[in-house]
């Protein structure tokens, strides 16, 4: 699956999507900003969250961290354990907030 970016994201979410957003920074990190509507699962945690997101895993999830590299490999865990619509958030959350959203 093609990874996202964020005026991609921010489009989709002005015109009322609620795609599942999934942070995978750690919480400290996701307490001092965050994406409206994400969820956070530290990168760390996937593992023991996994039957928590199994309801997802023929749908859209978006993952993103501060830069982009701990969601590539959320991105190819997720992807390893049968989910088929994982994204990544291109430059994560810096870019998200860098592109004035």
């Amino acid at each position: 699956m093609p990874d996202i970016t964020p005026t991609e994201l921010h489009q989709r979410q002005q015109a009322g999507e609620t795609p599942t957003i999934i942070d995978v920074r750690e919480t400290w990190e996701h307490e001092e900003g965050r994406i409206a509507g994400a969820q956070n699962i530290p990168l760390n945690s996937l593992p023991e969250k996994l039957d928590d997101l199994d309801e997802l895993k023929d749908q859209e999830i978006i993952v993103h961290c501060k830069g982009g590299s701990r969601s590539a490999s959320a991105k190819a865990y997720l992807t390893q354990q049968g989910f088929t619509n994982v994204r990544n958030l291109e430059g994560g959350f810096q870019a998200y907030t860098a592109a004035g959203i």
